[in-house]
Formats: structure tokens, C-alpha cells, sequence
């Protein structure tokens, strides 16, 4: 597996686009790195680029963006909405594929420590690179911005962890992290006051706010500040109050499962000295920051949010939450914007979401769930959404051949070339079997008399959809296998040494092969079972199509196994051929006899 890292560097500089395209420019200059998003705010004064690539050339293209980026910007004259406290204000690195988080962090540390030690820049490492627990918090490290970066790099508990602690005026300072991934999120208001965005911001994110008390709906701002004072220490989600920290502090491990000690903590107080200090409320969501203000550029004010983990805390919960929110005080969320990149993962949970609150099927083609998530999150409100570029990792038929229109791909098959051959065309036969599962099952949701089962049809249409794409993938892959045995075979022979490294290359290429159409005989297996599944639905509408669909999947079992078994003579390996022929015979014997069943449920439906 390829190892892919994602650098998400954000610069003090968002209304220059000659600026930003000299840094964007000494990133792509490095070689193996891909450019993914560059988005630039003028109210903020703030552009966050997006690129991935291998480790070492990820870490690279940081280094020099870092350095143009410190050539390039006065911190002395920056104005702008968002937190900053350095010309490159934050370089997180984050793992995408083949890589640990331990091992973003090591990229982190070495390019902090470049920047210190070349650029003179002062750097603090933040989230999984941090080098202490109290610098872990990327808003505890920025705490007090470039204002007041002077008198914190003067405090003993501030020193850097790379370069000079002292006060760089034109850069200001860096933070460099490793973290997961983060999506930045807005969400827009029908109101050019940022108090009132502040108001949602504070009720949504993990800090949460200070209790108050009194004139506190539908405005809770308005209220008096609740503050703990001697014997007198009230929780701050409900009426209970304690005699002690420690009476509290059990009380809400009892109501909410958490650690109040740790709370405080984070926020900066200490639990044995909270006397005049203000109570906080929890907010709703944990791994959520937020903080409300106003974009001038899109003429309203917006909660911006940070995502650190959507696993945990979806973007659409949170925005369902704002819409309550803002409705309560005579407000309406008008749309959301995804600045950056994210994850296709969260784009299908979120698609998903509003297809179930529909009753829709949430078995559909990718593309079509993520279009349901733009339309519902509203994601093109204040700006454009490029699917094709903002989503990271969506399944897309874009290998040579699956990218070919039908006609092309069957000329393509017809010429005098071995591949694409008979294990392009058995991964495509599959692929057309699950596509037909999904159809069945798409085409009985929404009928009345299936209501009952509509959770079992949506999973059903959803593994119909993942067999489809990974077939899909597969009429290329068969390909690139072949491809290996090709280069194998014109690998240089004129010595023995070369002789015997070709005929292992040889070997190994055969193996791999066999492995590919292995692979998808085994999905094809999978689909009929799908297809099983789909006939036993009983909408008698689309019972031929189920009948269709497992005729396609056994066409590509057998295909499949008929281009592993061609291979594995060449293999030379006596375990390996023993192995897989067993595997073979299994699969086509079950896959036959699942087709004749499906075969004769379909003929008594007429």
C-alpha cells in the first residue's frame, strides 16, 4: 500500500493572489506531491491549502512553503477575522493511506525542527506531535495570537520547541502537528450579527460557554454570568448545586460520564480555586470548536466550526443542531460551506442521513449520495462545490478502461492486444449482476408494501453498491496484473544471475495474476448472493432483473476462475496451485447452485 500524507497549511494571507500563488507554486515544484485545494478567504485574510503525496516529498513541499510564505508576508501588517499568530499559522500533517499517526508526527517534528533551525522561526508542535500534554490544544498554543506572541515567548513555560525563543515580527510563529483529519466547517445565518453567530458557536462546541442565569431565552447571552463562589459550586447543565468541587465533580462523573477536574482544566482553571470564577455549560458536541463571526464577502455572519473528529461528531448532526438552534431565536440557516477538502466517508454518512429522513434508499450510487449531502448541507449557499475536487477518496470509474464509454471499452477488447482480455470482462459481468441487486432493492423502497422492510433493503442496495465499485476497479486491476507478468517477461537475460531474477519476477507476476481474478470470482460469489436476496424481495415487477443479475455474477465466477486457472501453471509453486484450486472448486459449486435457485424462483414468478 502506498503511503499518502495530507499537509493542510494554513497562511496569513488571503486577498493577494500573487502571494498565494508563489507559495502554492513552491509546493507543487516538488516532485510526487498533488495539489488538491487552494482556498483563499479575504475577510479572514487567510488561504488553506490542501496537498498530499509520500512522506518524504510531503515534507518538502511544507518546508518551502513555510520558508516562501516567510519571505513573502509582514505579520507586523496582518488584519484579518480568523486566530493567527505566525505567516504560517498552522502545518498539520495528517495520515491518509499506509501510514501511522506516529508517523505523521516524526514528519512533523523534522520539519518544525528545519524550520526553527533554518528559517529562525519559532515553532510549537501541537495535537499528536505535541511534545508536553498542555501544548496538545492548537487553541492553548495560539492563545494570545501575534499581539500577544512577544510577552508569551518571554514566559518559561512558552519556550518553542524549535527555533528562537524570541519574537520574530515579521513571521511570528508556527505551529506544526500531527492530527486527524479536520474538516472546517461553516454554517450560515440570516444575520450580519456576530454575536448572535457567537450564540450558536458557543452552544454547539465542546468548550461550551458560562452559565447564565435569568434573561436567558431565546437569547442566553443575555443572561447574568453564574460564577462558583465559597460552598456555593452549581453544575452548569442543570439547577443541582454542590457544597464542594468534589460533591459537584462526582455529580456530573454520576449524570454525564465525564471527568469535571479535567474539564476545568482544559478550559485553564484550577478545579481548587474556582471561587469567582464562572461556571461553564457543556456543549453539545465533543472534538468540536466554534467560534461565530462575519464574512463581509458573503454578506452574513457564520458559525465556524472545526470538525476534529466526524467520526465521532458528523457534520450533519452538528448542522441540524444549528438549524434548531437558530429557529428557537427567530433565525434560519440559509446553507453550510466546507472550506478545504473532506472526506468522502463523512460526505456519505451525511448523504445517508438525509436519504433515510426521506425514506430514500441509501443504496445508491456514490455520486448521487454525495450530491443529496450538498443539496441538504446547503453546500453551495456562498460558494461553489466541486465534488470532483473538494472530496478526498470517492470511489470514481476513472482507470483506463473502466473510463471508457461502452462502445470504446468493447472496441478496445475486440483488438489484437491480450488485455484488456476475459478477467476485464468477468469483473464487468459482476459488476452488472450487483448493479441489478441494487436496482431491485432501489426500485421496492418507497412501495407500501415494502415499508416494513426498509432498513433490509437499504443495506442490500449499499453492499450491492460496494461489490459494484470494487468490480468496477477490477477491469483494470485484471490488467495491471497482466501488465506485471509483461514487464516480467522482458527483464534482462544475459546472465545466470539475470536469468534466475527474471524467472522468480516471472513467478511472482503469475501469482499476482492469479490473485486479481481471484479476487473476482470470490465478489462475484458475493453478488449472487445479493442477487438471492434481491429475488426474495418478491416485488414481481423487477423479479427478471434479479434473475438477470445472478446470471451475470455466475458468468463472471466462472470467467474469473477460468483466467486463474490459465495462470497458475506458471506459478511453479505446487502449495500455491493446490491451494487455489480447492478455492476454485468450492466457489463454483456454490455459485452454480445459488443461480439455479435464483433461476427457478424467477421462472415461477411468471
Amino acid at each position: 500500500m502506498n503511503k499518502i500524507i495530507e499537509c493542510v497549511p494554513n497562511f496569513s494571507e488571503g486577498r493577494d493572489p500573487a502571494v498565494i500563488r508563489q507559495i502554492t507554486d513552491a509546493i507543487e515544484a516538488v516532485r510526487g506531491i498533488q495539489l488538491l485545494d487552494v482556498d483563499p478567504g479575504e475577510s479572514t485574510n487567510r488561504t488553506v491549502v490542501t496537498f498530499i503525496g509520500a512522506p518524504e516529498p510531503v515534507a518538502e513541499a511544507a518546508f518551502r512553503a513555510v520558508r516562501k510564505a516567510a519571505e513573502l508576508i509582514d505579520m507586523s501588517r496582518h488584519q484579518g477575522e480568523h486566530a493567527r499568530f505566525g505567516a504560517t499559522d498552522v502545518c498539520p500533517f495528517v495520515p491518509v493511506s499506509g501510514v501511522t499517526m506516529e508517523e505523521c508526527a516524526d514528519v512533523a517534528r523534522a520539519v518544525g525542527r528545519r524550520i526553527g533551525d533554518e528559517l529562525g522561526i519559532p515553532v510549537f508542535l501541537y495535537e499528536h506531535a505535541a511534545s508536553r500534554p498542555e501544548r496538545r490544544n492548537l487553541a492553548d498554543v495560539r492563545a494570545g495570537e501575534y499581539e500577544g506572541l512577544e510577552k508569551k515567548l518571554a514566559k518559561p513555560d512558552w519556550q518553542p520547541d524549535f527555533g528562537p525563543a524570541a519574537f520574530n515580527r515579521k513571521s511570528g510563529a508556527t505551529a506544526v502537528g500531527a492530527r486527524e483529519f479536520l474538516i472546517a466547517y461553516n454554517i450560515n445565518l440570516n444575520t450580519t450579527d456576530r454575536r448572535y453567530a457567537n450564540e450558536i458557536a458557543y452552544e454547539l462546541r465542546e468548550r461550551g460557554r458560562w452559565k447564565r442565569s435569568g434573561n436567558i431565552k431565546p437569547f442566553y447571552y443575555k443572561g447574568s454570568v453564574v460564577n462558583f463562589a465559597e460552598g456555593v459550586y452549581p453544575d452548569g447543565n442543570s439547577d443541582f448545586v454542590a457544597a464542594s468541587f468534589e460533591e459537584l465533580a462526582n455529580y456530573y462523573q454520576e449524570s454525564y460520564g465525564r471527568d469535571l477536574h479535567e474539564r476545568y482544566r482544559r478550559i485553564g482553571l484550577d478545579p481548587a480555586n474556582l471561587a469567582g470564577s464562572p461556571v461553564y455549560k457543556d456543549g453539545l458536541f465533543t472534538h468540536l470548536k466554534g467560534i461565530g463571526w462575519v464574512v463581509e464577502d458573503y454578506g452574513c455572519a457564520q458559525v465556524s466550526l472545526n470538525l476534529t473528529n466526524y467520526k465521532v461528531t458528523p457534520p450533519e448532526a452538528v448542522l441540524e443542531a444549528a438549524r434548531e438552534l437558530a429557529q428557537q431565536r427567530g433565525m434560519v440557516v440559509t446553507g453550510s460551506e466546507i472550506v478545504g477538502v473532506v472526506p468522502f466517508a463523512a460526505m456519505l454518512g451525511a448523504g445517508r442521513h438525509y436519504l433515510r429522513r426521506m425514506q430514500k434508499s441509501t443504496g445508491m450510487p456514490a455520486r448521487d449520495i454525495v450530491t443529496t449531502a450538498v443539496q441538504a448541507m446547503g453546500l453551495t449557499d456562498v460558494a461553489e462545490f466541486d465534488i470532483d475536487r473538494k472530496v478526498i477518496g470517492m470511489p470514481a470509474s476513472t482507470g483506463p478502461l473502466a473510463g471508457l464509454d461502452v462502445g470504446a471499452f468493447v472496441d478496445e477488447v475486440s483488438r489484437d492486444t491480450p488485455a484488456p482480455g476475459g478477467g476485464s470482462i468477468a469483473a464487468l459481468a459482476g459488476a452488472l449482476g450487483a448493479a441489478l441487486a441494487s436496482m431491485v432493492a432501489n426500485l421496492s423502497i418507497g412501495k407500501g408494501e415494502f415499508d416494513e422492510r426498509y432498513g433490509e433493503l437499504c443495506e442490500l442496495a449499499e453492499k450491492a453498491q460496494a461489490a459494484k465499485d470494487e468490480l468496477v476497479s477490477a477491469i483494470d486491476a485484471d490488467t495491471d496484473a497482466f501488465n506485471e507478468v509483461i514487464a516480467a517477461l522482458r527483464m534482462a537475460k544475459d546472465t545466470p544471475e539475470q536469468v534466475a531474477v527474471r524467472a522468480e519476477a516471472i513467478r511472482a507476476g503469475y501469482k499476482s495474476a492469479a490473485r486479481v481474478p481471484l479476487r473476482t470470482a470470490q465478489l462475484c460469489r458475493q453478488v449472487l448472493d445479493l442477487c438471492q436476496a434481491a429475488a426474495g424481495i418478491g416485488n414481481q415487477a423487477v423479479m427478471s432483473d434479479a434473475g438477470v443479475g445472478a446470471l451475470m455474477a455466475h458468468a463472471g465466477v466462472q470467467g474469473a476462475i477460468h483466467n486463474v486457472r490459465i495462470n497458475l501453471p506458471h506459478t511453479k509453486d505446487d502449495e500455491f496451485i493446490e491451494a487455489m484450486r480447492s478455492t476454485l472448486g468450492q466457489l463454483l459449486g456454490e455459485s452454480k447452485t445459488i443461480c439455479e435457485a435464483i433461476q427457478r424462483q424467477v421462472e415461477k414468478s411468471y
